[in-house]
This record gives structure tokens, sequence and C-alpha cells, in this order.
């Protein structure tokens, strides 16, 4: 990962935490029924999720007591629009921007000398069955602070009121409990520490949950497609949901989201875009073995890329050029049909989100295509970062830098 983390390309926002701040965040730990971690130093993101944390765990997910109860913290004012590295939910993100948008005042005045924890309640205490992601509606999101700040506030404000009560002022052990509460917790009397509950309501979404679930109910039916294949033979045993339901490597999943215009695929123009060629390029890719070029030479030079298009058999070079190939000979006849010539998951790969989405549903779907056929480097990048880390372990050292120009230069 150090070239990636040299072109602040590897999880670059994260934000410090050390000192006074960690042991805010085991209180928090704590409140919210989880282990403390023993480090004194890591980084969080957005939502307060630390990859050293969840290293020492050994649990990537360990802010949730099982998948259906995810939980925050908030313990500085920075996290505000920073990213959420792993996303439990796909709109989690845009909860976070929530909470800062509605409550941002009153978290710089917390976190000063506090910290918050987030409750994400969806009113489902435990999944039993993979349907139950049907249940999704509404999000509560709730707030608790460390040390139950709110608490003693109260118990200061009343110390005070009997302290201006008849002569209660010249009453040295009330002037004592003032004096000690100062002390510990600071003068509470003007702070405003009601974060009252927030509500999110959800459309349709990708979750972790059931080892990867997307629920598109916002179109013509609810389509819910699996990543697992276990939990897709399970939820396939319902008969009382009017919905369709699909596992994600399923061929008929890309012919049913583009009957409810989900998305759509116009060859002619997308093969004068920049999506095609790093997914021509990625093809190419997969089959140079032993070349005396850098691949990343190879990639960004015609010329050498038409050589070792050359140099591959005839079959992988087809596989490589088989768009240009299908329009060339349609141009010709009607009669070729795509699945005879273009390798179905190269198609797969050039496949967009349907012009007519909003850009939130385009999100989504551009995630749930680029899982489906993982072949733009770019747009896994975005759009899927840790799968996107995953399989950039596996990458030849010299393919490794062509991605990483893709990724820097938007092209």
């Amino acid at each position: 990962m150090q070239k990636l983390k040299q072109a602040n390309l590897y999880r670059s926002e994260l934000i410090p935490i050390s000192g006074k701040l960690v042991e805010r965040y085991n209180k928090c730990l704590k409140t919210l029924g989880f282990k403390e971690t023993k480090l004194t130093s890591f980084y969080i993101d957005g939502v307060g999720w630390s990859p050293e944390v969840a290293e020492e765990k050994s649990n990537m997910h360990y802010l949730n007591h099982g998948d259906a109860n995810p939980h925050g913290i908030i313990i500085s004012p920075l996290q505000k629009g920073k990213p959420v590295y792993l996303p439990f939910h796909s709109f989690d993100k845009d909860m976070m921007q929530h909470v800062f948008r509605t409550h941002g005042q009153k978290i710089n005045d917390i976190t000063r000398d506090s910290a918050i924890c987030i409750d994400f309640d969806q009113n489902i205490d435990v999944f039993y069955e993979p349907l139950d992601i049907l249940k999704y509606d509404t999000i509560n999101i709730t707030f608790r602070l460390i040390d139950n700040l709110e608490q003693i506030q109260k118990k200061q404000l009343k110390l005070v009121d009997k302290f201006r009560r008849d002569n209660n002022f010249i009453d040295e052990g009330i002037q004592a409990q003032l004096l000690e509460s100062a002390k510990t917790y600071g003068d509470l009397r003007e702070r405003d520490l009601g974060l009252h509950a927030l509500n999110y309501s959800t459309s349709s979404f990708y979750t972790r949950a059931f080892k990867g679930v997307y629920l598109l109910r916002d179109f013509i039916k609810p389509i819910i497609v699996f990543e697992d294949k276990e939990a897709y033979k399970e939820a396939i045993k319902d008969t009382i949901h009017d919905i369709l339901i699909y596992h994600i490597a399923q061929p008929e999943l890309i012919d049913k989201l583009k009957d409810h215009i989900i998305i759509e695929c116009d060859l002619e123009q997308i093969v004068k875009t920049s999506n095609y060629e790093r997914v021509k390029k990625f093809e190419l890719a997969q089959f140079l073995k032993d070349t005396e070029h850098p691949i990343n030479d190879i990639l960004s030079d015609n010329v050498l890329f038409k050589s070792y298009l050359n140099k591959i058999d005839i079959k992988a070079r087809k596989q490589v050029m088989g768009v240009e190939i299908y329009l060339e000979k349609l141009e010709r006849s009607n009669a070729y049909k795509i699945e005879d010539i273009l390798d179905q998951s190269f198609y797969f790969a050039l496949h967009q989100p349907h012009s007519s989405l909003s850009s939130a549903h385009r999100d989504l779907i551009h995630k749930l295509l680029i899982n489906i056929a993982p072949k733009d480097v770019l747009f896994l990048y975005w759009y899927d970062k840790e799968q996107f880390y995953k399989n950039y372990e596996t990458w030849e050292d010299s393919f490794k830098d062509w991605v990483i120009e893709r990724i820097r230069n938007n092209i």
C-alpha cells in the first residue's frame, strides 16, 4: 500500500487521535458496550471508525452489535465532512452529514471536553432472515455523552439554584460541592448539551448485513440483490413479499435492471469514453505475462499497446477488442448478437446508471455495477474502496503505477 499512501490515495483523510482523546474514545466504547482499546494513538474517520482499532480487535465492524445495531463516535469537530472509510450502509456518510448539519455548533462545544456516542437505530434489534432488510425505513439517530454530562449539568444547575436560595450562599458544604463539580466538569451553566434525536429516511441502499445486500425500492418493483449465495438461497424461499430477488452473479440481473430503466449501455457512445479505455486496457493487462516492457508503459503508449495486443493469442485479442469488432460488424449487418462476439463480463463493465437517475441513485448503481464486473479501476476506487484495496494487493507492481495514474489524473 506504500505507493497508494505516497499518492494520498489510501485513507489519507483520517484524523489522528492521541493523549486525552484516547481516554474519551475508550469511554465511548464502554458506554456503547464495547471493550476499550489498548492503543495509545490511532486514526479515525468521519463516523469514528479506526483501522488500527479494527486490526487490534480483529473485527472490521467493531462498532456494531450485530448487523442490525451500528454505532458511531464523535470526539472531534474535525470529523465533519470526513469520509466514512468502511460504511456499513451506503448512506452512512449522508447520516453523518445530517448530524453535523443539525448539531454542528453543539458538537463543537461538547467535544471541547467530552465525546458523543451515536446509536443508529432502525427499530430492528436482530436480523433473523435476509428479507428482514426490507424492514429498513427510518433510522432514528440518538446521542449519549460520556460521563453522563447532561445529568451532571442538571445536578450542577440544581446546586446553583440551591446556592442562590435564602442564605445558602454562606453554606460551606454547598460551596464545596459547587467547586468540586466545577473543577471536575467545568462550568456547565451556560452550555447547551442537548442533542435531540434525528430521523433519516432510507430509500434504495446497500448494506453489509448478510455479507452484502442491495435494496432497490424506488423503481417499477423492489429488487433485492445478494452478494452471498447462501443468503440468496434463503431469501428465494420467501412467498410473501412482492419483490424480485437476484444473486449478483446472475446474468439475468443486468437485463432486469435495463427493463426497469435503472441502467443503460450505448456502445457507440461508450467506446468514445475514458471509461471504455480503462476497461479495455485492464482487460489486456490480464493477458500480459513476462513482458519486456513495464505494464504501465504498454498501457500508456499506443504503439506498445498494439504491439502486445498482437502478441497475445487470437481468442484473447478478440476479447480485448470485442466492442470494436462488434460495432464494425454491426455496420455491415444487424444479424450479429452482442453475446456471440463480446465477452459478457467486459460488456457488463460498460453499463452505466440510467441518465434519468438522481445523483444518490447513480452512486449506488455505480457501486452495484462495479461489484458485478470490477474492471474499471477508477470506478472501483471511487465506489468500493475496500474491494479496490484487496484487488490492488494482487496486481503487478507496474500495473499499480498505471492504476494510480488513472486515479490521480481522473483519466
